[in-house]
């Protein structure tokens, strides 16, 4: 709680290793989940553990064994790169001559091998994200917690970024547990995910389990007579979902096709596009927070959305 404000309440959950995304709209409870794991705020009540150490009595041991990269801006301007992650290691406990040796290492793996020796107050945005990155990782980390990690990134450090942390994952074996308002990303690193909506977890699970409980869709692109065939199929009971000219509607076997085709014939519309649609992430995010909300504790409550 802050003051008489609910931040988290009641959550229960057990994260496995490999990569976990964590998902909710803001004020939701993403940050605040965070640091309470990591010992940075004290609980109100209740208790947790990670990697077998109590989060309540125990965070800067925690802390040690765990790398944080923060959403908020962490690095001091007027150091260079090598510095900043050497300085980083020395705070964890690190000899001064080991953190110099992995602070060269894990900025030739984060890219900024060319640039370690620039200050940061120089360093595109980019450059100062994957800053953060070696600097959360410069003790070789059993965890890895990302808050925002691609935030203010353009699509090349993007997708630099996430392929880093993929990386991390496979050939690394750790443990990243990263947050972001693009589900995409997530889906790009994660297999697992959990959803928050005001402070309570939504549901929890695979990815591709939680895919598979979503109603199946047939895909169409419309130009031309879009509303007419939308109106058509909704009079002959199908349930359709719309954005412009896009339009999915609920397979329920081959007489949805044959039904999407005859609406077309009878209001003239030009179907251009029919294909079974897969549901992304972002497609389930939006369908649990608009028709299960809090309701839902498991993958096996999306059973008929």
């Amino acid at each position: 709680m802050y003051g008489p404000h609910v931040a988290l309440d009641g959550i229960n959950l057990k994260l496995g290793t490999g990569g976990v995304g964590i998902l909710g709209p803001n004020g939701s409870g993403k940050s605040t989940l965070f640091k309470c794991i990591l010992g940075l705020i004290r609980i109100t009540e209740g208790g947790g553990s990670v990697l077998g150490r109590n989060i309540v009595t125990m965070g800067p041991e925690i802390r040690s064994k765990i790398g944080y990269m923060a959403e908020y801006d962490c690095l001091d301007p007027g150091l260079t790169a090598v510095d900043q992650v050497r300085y980083a290691g020395e705070l964890l406990g690190m000899r001064p001559d080991h953190a110099t040796q992995r602070s060269h290492e894990v900025l030739q793996y984060v890219g900024l091998e060319d640039q370690r020796y620039r200050k940061i107050e120089t360093f595109s945005t980019g450059m100062r994200q994957a800053t953060k990155l070696a600097c959360s990782i410069v003790h070789d980390p059993e965890i890895l917690f990302c808050d925002e990690p691609t935030n203010g990134l353009d699509a090349s450090a993007r997708q630099f970024m996430l392929d880093t942390l993929k990386r991390t994952i496979s050939e690394g074996g750790g443990t990243v547990i990263m947050t972001s308002h693009v589900m995409e990303d997530i889906q790009g690193v994660c297999e697992n995910v959990v959803m928050l909506s005001e402070g309570k977890v939504v549901i929890q699970g695979r990815i591709e389990e939680l895919a598979n409980q979503i109603t199946r869709e047939i895909e169409i692109s419309v130009w031309g007579g879009a509303t007419k065939l939308e109106e058509w199929l909704l009079m002959n009971g199908h349930r359709v979902r719309r954005m412009g000219r896009i339009m999915r509607v609920e397979h329920k076997g081959d007489e949805t096709i044959h039904a999407i085709l005859q609406g077309a014939s009878s209001t003239g519309a030009q179907v251009r596009v029919l294909k079974e649609y897969e549901p992304d992430l972002e497609d389930i995010f939006l369908l649990i927070m608009q028709r299960l909300g809090q309701s839902a504790k498991a993958s096996s409550d999306l059973e008929g959305v």
